[in-house]
């Protein structure tokens, strides 16, 4: 556990980005215009359509870093990570936008306790609704949940680099979950914020059949490596179902075959990579997936209703 006194006093937003030229303008924006003048960090993944030439002439401030060929967002996080300057990484993809100026600085505040590791920021998916989710039920107490979503979170550096970061295996998709799963074990917990909410616009420019292929495969990757037996049997049965209904949602049935196989292709390749949970902490995920938790007074990182 990191030290109780070592409290979080610096932040860097960290947008890695690919061929979002417009996209990452808007981003921007919101981010220079942040209160308490965090590093603003921009990882270049290998666009193609001028966005490093844009960034350096129009957010001079920003700090640019550019990869002349893709190397993936996971891998770029985890690079973005190592260079930043913050306490904290405050990650914002590129198609989100900060609702208020003040946000970083809410956010940063709400690492006020040593257990604290990452913060699940307040977000609405505009495309989708109003609903504002990873948002704290209440003002009164620390509330926790299991995982945050990736455009809308902020970790201390310290714990995220001395966890190994993300697993880059991984590729696509599942990546924070399975990061979170490491940071209990560890000690730490994941709060629920209280800030503005992010704005996530969702460019169109998404690949439906990508997304089909690695949610299939991580998802069964992630109860390969954490979820205790005999949970994992039923839950592998119900997986392979809804891969197969999500890819015909989604009209992409043969990617949600490729990914089911691909993701016993890696299981059988690593079987040394399954290291379950215990059948306790299992049941603690699981219920703060399903409702907030409160953090406990005591040293430890239990939660309780």
């Amino acid at each position: 556990m990191v030290d109780a006194t070592d409290v979080p006093r610096s932040a860097s937003i960290v947008i890695v980005t690919r061929n979002r030229i417009d996209d990452l303008r808007t981003a921007l924006e919101s981010a220079t215009a942040q209160l308490g003048d965090p590093e603003v960090l921009v990882i270049d993944d290998g666009s193609t359509d001028g966005t490093p030439e844009m960034v350096a002439r129009t957010f001079p401030q920003v700090r640019l870093v550019r990869s002349d060929e893709p190397r993936g967002y996971i891998v770029q996080r985890n690079r973005a990570a190592e260079m930043a300057s913050g306490d904290v990484v405050v990650s914002l993809d590129d198609d989100a936008r900060f609702s208020s100026e003040e946000t970083v600085q809410v956010t940063l505040a709400e690492f006020s306790d040593p257990r604290i590791a990452a913060v699940a920021m307040p977000l609405i998916h505009t495309a989708r609704g109003p609903d504002v989710l990873q948002r704290s039920p209440s003002e009164d107490g620390i509330w926790l949940t299991n995982a945050y979503i990736g455009t809308a979170h902020a970790v201390r550096r310290d714990v995220f680099l001395a966890l190994g970061g993300y697993r880059e295996q991984l590729e696509h998709f599942f990546e924070e979950p399975d990061f979170c799963v490491r940071l209990m074990r560890a000690g730490y917990v994941v709060r629920l914020g209280r800030a503005g909410p992010i704005l996530h616009q969702e460019s169109p420019r998404r690949s439906n059949a990508r997304g089909v292929r690695y949610l299939c495969r991580n998802h069964v990757l992630f109860t390969w490596y954490y979820v205790p037996f005999p949970q994992c049997v039923p839950r592998f049965a119900a997986l392979t179902m809804y891969g197969f209904s999500f890819g015909l949602r989604l009209r992409e049935p043969v990617a949600a075959l490729q990914g089911l196989v691909a993701a016993v292709r890696e299981i059988a390749s690593r079987p040394a990579a399954r290291v379950p949970l215990s059948r306790q902490d299992y049941r603690r995920w699981r219920t703060l997936r399903r409702r907030p938790g409160l953090l406990q007074n005591a040293s430890g990182a239990g939660a309780t209703r």
